[in-house]
């Protein structure tokens, strides 16, 4: 009997590469504890009394990274198959956002590990749903590691590794299409390690502009710290319990435009930085965001208008804002107009499953595949039509594999599922049915906070709800993020099979 245990744990551990993982999780825990430098030091110099537990659970990520990075990982393979890959991007995207909950215990911002993690989870995965209820009383160095958390998580985690891994070689690959498992991406350059390096250049300057165009604007650094991390990874924590309702009209057109453009593919701003103009004219997906976000506007402001019974500038400004922050999956709110007509509602919740560019930080099922979906169900009643006819699915000119076509449908299903399963546990744990699904939406969405039925979202209360709850919310939130096939994959049996 013991022989057999011996056999099958040899097996479990040839199969998954337990080194590796080792090695690759210590090396972010690692990064992580480095990362929480500037929340140190932003406590201490506003003396607000969580340096000690910040440090502590810096001291803890570092000593655990070593760990695991210097004697369990020691002598990995660095060879990775498809197989491993999600074995991989699962622990990994598991393990961080846990160890990422310490600073949240650690500093009594909360009374319990599931508040802890819900926080941490909701961070990392660019959620900004928040159990935080006090957010103007909150030390200015969690605030701080809040934002790093997501900003960290809007690009993602392993593409942390990917980047500064290059002993990877083509296991590089097989870690970028598994955290981004659902998207057929558009490359910045052929060579894998250095598509991911221009990917964070982009969106490094993306943020710093927005922080110095914060900055120069009379913000504090914190403000201007936390909102221009979380609006750049489309993360939607924020540093007042009023949302944005203190930041100036120029900051809110800039965080406005920056919300817009982080729901854009970063290898199309690339393009458009690098002089490829013609992208203007021939991505089509660019098209459909911006035909989208433009009748969306349209649509709210005139509803805000017509119920409000006048034409005003604010409602103007906050039909662009409040459809930049639902579409870019950002979820920032600010003060509503008076009148919040249905209309705006079914909208946003509309907007919600439609998300962002493929490629962007975004959630959502994504236009590109929106697309696709759209044009093969069409190319179906056409064939019914014409039988001989062979037509294929297209986008920007490029045929699309009919490979990728039946994962898009396999995608949408399993995205669904999640949101309607996702309701049902919460109906069960005690919410009313409109409460659950637009909240199981929105997280699935990575969305968050922003407001979908007139007070819903903006004002909910997350720490209110059961840990059944939380924790139901935070598998939503993991399985938008790794949109799906990452997360299901290593939960299905034959994942577990021998080969």
């Amino acid at each position: 009997m013991q022989r057999d245990n011996f056999f099958q744990f040899s097996f479990f551990k040839s199969q998954f590469n337990f080194r590796l993982v080792a090695r690759l999780l210590g090396m972010l825990l690692v990064i992580m504890s480095v990362s929480m430098v500037l929340p140190v030091a932003v406590s201490l110099h506003y003396s607000d009394g969580a340096q000690f537990g910040l440090g502590l659970s810096a001291l803890l990520m570092f000593m655990v990274g070593l760990l695991l990075r210097n004697f369990l990982g020691e002598g990995s393979n660095y060879a990775i198959d498809a197989r491993g890959s999600f074995w991989i991007t699962a622990v990994i995207w598991l393990a961080v956002p846990l160890m990422g909950a310490l600073p949240y215990l650690f500093t009594s911002s909360v009374t319990t590990f599931t508040d802890a993690a819900f926080e941490s989870f909701s961070g990392f995965t660019t959620t900004g749903s928040s159990v935080l209820t006090r957010l103007d009383a909150t030390p200015p160095g969690l605030l701080v590691w809040r934002s790093t958390s997501q900003w960290v998580g809007g690009l993602g985690l392993i593409l942390f590794v990917v980047a500064l891994l290059r002993r990877l070689n083509e296991g590089n690959a097989r870690l970028y299409e598994s955290e981004f498992s659902g998207t057929l991406q558009r490359r910045l350059h052929p060579h894998m390690a250095r598509n991911v390096v221009l990917m964070w250049a982009v969106y490094a300057g993306l943020t710093a502009l927005l922080f110095i165009l914060l900055m120069l604007d009379g913000n504090g650094f914190v403000d201007s710290w936390c909102t221009a991390l979380s609006t750049v990874s489309t993360g939607g924590f924020m540093t007042h319990s009023d949302g944005l309702a203190s930041f100036s009209t120029f900051s809110m057109s800039c965080i406005t435009l920056f919300m817009f453009l982080a729901g854009v593919n970063l290898a199309v701003i690339y393009g458009l930085l690098t002089g490829r103009w013609r992208l203007l004219r021939s991505d089509e997906e660019l098209h459909r965001y911006l035909l989208i976000f433009s009748l969306a506007v349209a649509i709210s402001f005139v509803s805000f208008s017509v119920y409000g019974g006048k034409l005003t500038a604010y409602n103007l400004r906050f039909a662009v804002f409040h459809v930049a922050s639902t579409l870019s999956t950002c979820g920032f709110y600010t003060t509503p107009p008076e009148s919040w007509p249905m209309v705006v509602s079914a909208l946003t919740f509309l907007l919600i499953f439609i998300g962002a560019s493929a490629g962007s930080t975004g959630g959502g099922i994504k236009i590109k595949r929106l697309m696709i979906l759209s044009r093969s169900v069409h190319n179906y009643f056409v064939g019914m039509v014409h039988p001989r006819a062979v037509m294929a699915v297209k986008v920007s000119g490029q045929v699309v594999e009919t490979e990728y076509v039946s994962k898009i449908y396999s995608f949408i299903f399993l995205y669904l599922l999640f949101v309607v399963v996702g309701a049902f546990v919460l109906v069960l744990c005690g919410l009313d049915i409109p409460n659950a699904l637009c909240m199981a939406a929105a997280n699935v969405g990575n969305l968050g906070p922003s407001p979908v039925l007139h007070s819903i979202g903006a004002s909910m209360d997350y720490v209110l709800l059961s840990p059944v709850a939380k924790w139901t919310m935070m598998v939503m939130m993991l399985a938008g993020r790794l949109e799906i096939f990452a997360l299901v994959a290593v939960f299905m049996p034959i994942y577990w099979k021998r080969r």
